[in-house]
């Protein structure tokens, strides 16, 4: 008896690290000290800031991740899972400083779990972050053969003076919606659902952009990293921002505001993207359990003067998204209340 037929290969984990060392490396930023190998990530803070405060978040990508390893979309999820994490930090106007990853797998697959960590790295990229370290556990018997879970976590930097978090908010400010490009990784115990009891001839329909249904549900999530970098950089006076994830926008978007406003949406400023129509068609899904559950087109919300707002959506634009505005600010109906105006039901 040895640890190989146990369920766990020492000289594939080592194969593993191999397979991923270049693609690691490829986004260490000139802070980084060290490479890969070590028992803890060093960076250096960026200089030139006086008072400067660490932002830290920690997410996965939920049972996406069963949809993906079913479709072999291991790279997909690579980016989500670093989409999920740095979308909720720069919310308070920092940026990314680094990323560490958590794979838990039954037995070690290095093809797909390199395809992973690639994902990661690309998702890293695409944020300016560097990702520093990571730990792949591999678990015989706790999780099946072939699967395998993810977490990660990002910390980002902000000049306390540049923090953002909300207090600023007047009412009258407007509300800039910006595009998702599709579920992203919320919702999908009820899209598997929707799936598994949908005939088979219809997972086969083309929807956005002519995707079939499984490769548009698959699609990564959105990073708006560098969009909200633009922003501050062309001087928007951004008051506040909201990732909308679970929950979707009741849930999410009440979470910027102070106690005494509360934010008023139009739903008609924006047409519903296909994969939520497909979703809510062949599921049969309540309304209130659409808004409750996915963004339905919305990936982020900008809070800014009115007087910033179409400057907002311009930039927001030239920068490959969607925008509009799509509310506003308002005092509350009662003192404590925070909840979504607009909302048909």
């Amino acid at each position: 008896m040895d640890y190989k037929t146990a369920g766990v290969d020492v000289e594939a984990g080592r194969a593993f690290v191999d397979r991923i060392r270049s693609s690691v490396e490829a986004t260490h930023l000139p802070g980084v000290l060290g490479g890969l190998g070590g028992f803890g990530g060093v960076m250096r803070l960026p200089s030139g800031l006086s008072s400067p405060l660490l932002v830290a978040g920690a997410d996965g990508v939920g049972t996406k991740l069963e949809l993906a390893q079913d479709y072999q979309a291991h790279f997909g999820v690579g980016i989500d899972l670093v989409a999920m994490c740095v979308n909720d930090v720069i919310t308070s106007g920092a940026q990314p400083l680094f990323f560490l990853d958590y794979i838990a797998t039954g037995v070690l697959t290095p093809e797909a779990m390199a395809e992973v960590v690639e994902g990661i790295a690309k998702g890293c990229q695409l944020s300016g972050c560097a990702l520093l370290g990571g730990e792949t556990a591999e678990m015989p018997g706790f999780y099946a053969k072939g699967r395998y879970d993810l977490a990660g976590f990002c910390v980002a930097v902000v000049e306390e003076a540049d923090l953002i978090d909300g207090t600023e908010i007047k009412s009258g400010d407007q509300i800039v919606g910006v595009s998702s490009n599709g579920v992203h990784s919320n919702g999908f115990s009820l899209v598997r659902k929707v799936l598994n009891d949908c005939p088979i001839h219809d997972k086969g329909d083309l929807i956005s952009d002519g995707l079939p249904v499984i490769d548009a549900l698959l699609r990564p999530t959105s990073l708006y990293v560098q969009l909200v970098k633009a922003l501050l950089g062309e001087g928007i006076p951004i008051r506040a921002m909201a990732h909308i994830t679970g929950g979707g926008l009741p849930e999410n978007l009440p979470r910027c505001l102070p106690k005494g406003l509360q934010a008023s949406i139009d739903i008609t400023t924006w047409e519903r993207p296909e994969v939520f129509k497909w979703l809510q068609n062949v599921g049969n899904i309540p309304e209130i359990d659409l808004w409750n559950t996915f963004n339905l087109g919305v990936g982020f919300c900008l809070v800014v003067p009115s007087e910033d707002a179409q400057a907002t959506v311009d930039i927001c634009c030239d920068n490959g998204f969607g925008a509009w505005i799509m509310g506003r600010v308002q005092d509350s109906i009662t003192s404590n209340s925070k909840g979504l105006l607009g909302l048909p039901f």
